[in-house]
């Protein structure tokens, strides 16, 4: 009965054991890869921005945080502020979430200063391969769901939905979703006082600005 215990015992101990290096090793092996990874999003981040304001040569400010309760629930957007290389707006770049029919859809949409959408590109998802992943191309410019140019003042519905876009053919969940995310990404964009110079508060900023310059 001893012995039974102590192989018991000494099972249990090399079991822990093991558990306590794999441990270590999966959290060396992280936090090697934790760095290039972070690299890695932030430069996909850089050429999405880029790609959607289609525009190289900019500078693109620190994002702004924008919170909007939609149907009850808190979702975040971030705006980030760009201008060219002579300091002129272009608008902003817009990072926007929703819950697409395999997951998280999230896009980064660029709109110009009048809210005209520039460009967009899929950050993540989760969609069926050859179904809903054609969202990164289907409503690009010349493509069947044509979104680019469009001002979202009036809310992007597809046509099926009695709107004017094309669904995804046999996806009409991720196009309603991609649409949603477009929508509400163009509502935070206009939320920011910086977005919108016809808000008075936002030429009240601008009496104030002009009345230090005096």
């Amino acid at each position: 009965m001893k012995k039974l215990e102590s192989s018991l015992s000494n099972m249990v101990l090399v079991l822990t054991l093991v558990a306590v290096v794999m441990g270590g090793i999966l959290a060396f092996v992280n936090h090697l890869t934790e760095g290039p990874i972070a690299e890695q999003k932030k430069l996909a981040l850089d050429n999405g921005i880029k790609s959607v304001m289609v525009s190289d040569n900019i500078t693109v400010a620190d994002p702004v945080e924008v919170k909007q309760d939609i149907d009850g629930k808190e979702f975040v957007y971030l705006i980030y502020q760009v201008k060219d290389a002579q300091g002129q707006d272009l608008g902003a770049a817009v990072e926007s979430t929703t819950m697409g029919f395999g997951g998280d859809l999230k896009v980064l949409v660029g709109f110009n200063p009048a809210g005209q959408i520039l460009g967009y590109t899929l950050l993540e998802h989760a969609e069926t391969p050859g179904l809903g992943a054609k969202a990164d191309q289907w409503f690009q410019k010349g493509q069947k769901g044509d979104i680019i140019g469009k001002d979202p003042k009036e809310p992007l519905v597809v046509s099926k939905d009695g709107g004017q876009v094309d669904a995804i053919t046999a996806s009409t969940i991720t196009s309603r979703a991609f649409l949603k995310a477009v929508n509400n990404a163009y509502n935070a964009y206009k939320a920011t006082p910086a977005t919108d110079a016809k808000t008075g508060a936002t030429e009240q900023v601008k009496e104030h600005e002009e009345k230090l310059e005096e």
